[in-house]
């Protein structure tokens, strides 16, 4: 099992595999394991890094935020309207950043939101596509200003954002692309109706591929991540619906345990505490 040295703190550490004990290295441990442990970490580290989060205000950004700016990385966090909560959570984690509000539906404020961040710090190091919207209705009678939305939110404007990135990210020779995709984009999710999310997410792993199999001979990499249930203001709706939430309780990995508090880093965790629910 690794251990943390006694004067390495978790914030140096910054990424733990569950199997590492973040007390104190006992004394017993030789000096070459510590080193080594320490250097494993350092690769981890985003010092004099620059990263831009969509939708970093709040749930799942706001927690990517937090990571990235504990990790070393200055953050740069892009939203409508950055509230005092989040604020205050930065604070106490001790996060660099700075905020760029934007409405990322408008079809050129993708490219305008990332040369700004570009040019504020003289680089963009991460791109973090988290800015998206849900939304659920019966296909029969689902209005085209519905989806219209949903798309221009949830794919058209993470391309644009990908897009506007590959300037500086070229111009560095590297770079780091993470599309917030869903699992609601490779499983359809019941037993809410949402055809338009569901459609937008699958584009979104799509375009992930697409993008980081052009782009891998250059130096930059492209990832996604396909989150499933966490508890946030996106989805707190759901969970709150009598009919729906005991159906998602239904499909976990611990549903048979018949506890919430049993299911951390599954499908239902909280994104700013790391709580299970």
């Amino acid at each position: 099992m690794l251990t943390r040295p006694a004067n390495v703190t978790v914030r140096d550490l910054v990424i733990l595999p569950s199997s590492v004990d973040i007390q104190a290295m006992p004394s017993s441990e030789t000096s070459n394991n510590k080193t080594r442990l320490i250097m494993i970490f350092d690769k981890f580290k985003l010092q004099s890094k620059v990263a831009l989060v969509t939708g970093g205000t709040r749930g799942i950004g706001l927690a990517i935020a937090k990571a990235l700016g504990e990790a070393g990385a200055h953050v740069i966090i892009s939203g409508r309207t950055l509230s005092g909560t989040a604020e205050a959570e930065l604070a106490q984690a001790n996060v660099s950043y700075e905020f760029i509000p934007a409405e990322l539906a408008v079809q050129d404020a993708a490219a305008q939101l990332v040369t700004a961040a570009a040019e504020r710090r003289g680089r963009l190091d991460i791109l973090v596509n988290n800015a998206g919207v849900a939304s659920h209705g019966n296909s029969s009678d689902y209005p085209d200003e519905a989806w219209r939305r949903v798309m221009d939110l949830n794919v058209d404007a993470v391309f644009r954002c990908c897009r506007a990135a590959l300037v500086p990210m070229r111009k560095q020779g590297s770079g780091v692309i993470l599309n917030v995709g869903s699992m609601s984009g490779i499983a359809s999710n019941i037993p809410q109706h949402q055809v338009a999310y569901n459609s937008s997410k699958a584009a979104v792993h799509m375009m992930t591929k697409s993008l980081a199999s052009e782009l891998a001979a250059e130096g930059i990499r492209v990832n996604a991540v396909a989150p499933g249930y966490i508890e946030t203001d996106l989805s707190r709706g759901g969970i709150e619906n009598p009919e729906w939430f005991p159906i998602w309780q239904s499909m976990t990995l611990s549903a048979a345990s018949g506890s919430r508090k049993k299911w951390p880093l599954r499908r239902f965790s909280c994104a700013l505490t790391r709580r299970a629910m």
